[in-house]
């Protein structure tokens, strides 16, 4: 079965930072493209940030950059994201989707065609 797992999210304090993991099973990421999405209630999903296959290339929101960032480990199959200097603004649901596409990681959400099931990010002021 070809899916995503979230884990890592929690409650932190403003300034803290978090690591989340998505990990893939029943596919490998070295031919995906893997990104990173959060939705806040009553908010648009938007993108974080997300990674081309074999980590060949990297993107960040204009909020993410400098403060997160997107890395892998392939013998876990597994994507990172790491979220530091948290502001109570991060707080959201944070998914990873997946894609297998090649060279390049910024396609729109619905372009994404595997996703986790989310993981909740909550930081406090």
């Amino acid at each position: 079965e070809v899916q995503l797992v979230e884990s890592g999210g929690g409650l932190v304090q403003a300034g803290g930072s978090l690591r989340l993991s998505c990990a893939a099973s029943g596919f490998s990421f070295d031919d995906y493209a893997v990104g990173w999405f959060r939705q806040a209630p009553g908010k648009e999903r938007e993108r974080v940030g997300c990674v081309s296959s074999r980590h060949s290339s990297t993107y960040y929101s204009d909020s993410a950059q400098g403060r997160f960032t997107i890395s892998s480990d392939n013998s876990k199959n597994t994507v990172y994201l790491q979220m530091n200097s948290l502001k109570p603004e991060d707080t959201a649901v944070y998914f990873c989707a997946a894609r297998k596409a090649f060279g390049n990681c910024m396609f729109t959400i619905f372009k994404y065609d595997i996703w986790g099931q989310g993981t909740q990010v909550t930081v406090s002021s």
